[in-house]
């Protein structure tokens, strides 16, 4: 049952993964894996940095902090579930572990989206309000954001994954994906999926469209207060504290704007796999060295610790 339509209720789908690569397997299992391992063990010493440096003790590394922890979370929610079915015959997951994690993925990508937002939230504070920097980012407001983020993204995803259990799936069951993206799964569907459609361009506009805005906003301001600094050393200090957090943004949007807002045919499937690794599997790995590449703070940070190992 896994070619056409039936009366049945679908148990389980089937995930081709990359399985049009069949002489790459072994290439691309060794690539994934490899970046996962990178991206856990960067995360973690970014974390681990933080947590034993005093100096990084300030709103930006506490949010910076938890990033790392939800990159974490969500590349493990996508990259061992992949990189087992690289050598299985039958690439099955139920319908349960189906939905399952969707809701996980969907549940930290949309926390993401809101954390990006309080980031860029914090850069306008410390740049555009310097002198009340330390009481408009109090510890207290620092934990509400990231506890807010979360459970907004929870019942985010929790409306999402309500809205999906109502749907019928009676076949065909082959996902032609790596992990059980929402696109895909709609695609399968039976149901009639208008009220699903416009559930989700709600939801859109409420974390995609709102979290951009308060981006945008944010960094309309800072940009005005960049130019209004006379030194070049200062401005240049400046636009540096913010272009990780710019370059991260983009890459994040970008690659989910792509994915989700671009037509599910035939010939785009292929397109909106890589660009679902890109956002699953990629951007993970790569922003622990966005934001610590050009940091100095993070630099001085690894050069104290080396001195204590040494």
């Amino acid at each position: 049952m896994t070619g056409e339509r039936s009366n049945a209720t679908i148990t389980k789908f089937i995930l081709l993964g990359f399985s049009e690569f069949p002489k790459l397997t072994i290439v691309l299992f060794s690539i994934f894996l490899g970046i996962y391992f990178m991206t856990v063990t960067w995360n973690v010493s970014l974390i681990v940095l933080i947590r034993v440096d005093s100096h990084l003790h300030t709103p930006m590394y506490f949010f910076l902090s938890n990033l790392s922890f939800l990159d974490i979370c969500y590349v493990s929610t996508i990259t061992p579930k992949m990189l087992s079915d690289f050598f299985k015959k039958h690439k099955s997951i139920s319908f349960l572990g189906c939905t399952l994690q969707y809701f996980i993925f969907s549940s930290l990508g949309l926390t993401e989206c809101c954390l990006l937002a309080a980031m860029a939230y914090d850069r306008y504070a410390a740049i555009c309000n310097p002198l009340l920097y330390t009481a408009i980012m109090s510890p207290t407001l620092c934990v509400q954001l990231v506890a807010g983020s979360c459970i907004t993204g929870f019942l985010g995803s929790l409306i999402q994954l309500c809205a999906l259990l109502q749907l019928h799936f009676c076949g065909p069951n082959v996902i032609n994906h790596f992990f059980c993206d929402l696109p895909q799964l709609l695609i399968l569907s039976c149901s009639d999926i208008f009220f699903f459609q416009v559930l989700i361009s709600v939801l859109t506009v409420i974390f995609g469209l709102a979290s951009v805005l308060v981006i945008m906003i944010s960094y309309g301001y800072i940009v005005a207060t960049i130019l209004k600094i006379t030194s070049a050393e200062g401005r240049s200090k400046a636009f540096n504290t913010c272009a990780s957090h710019l370059t991260a943004v983009t890459l994040f949007f970008g690659s989910g704007i792509f994915v989700y807002m671009y037509p599910n045919s035939d010939d785009s499937l292929s397109q909106n796999k890589l660009a679902s690794v890109l956002y699953t599997v990629i951007i993970p790995m790569l922003n622990p060295l966005i934001y610590s590449l050009r940091n100095k703070e993070i630099k001085d940070a690894l050069s104290r610790w080396r001195k204590r190992i040494f």
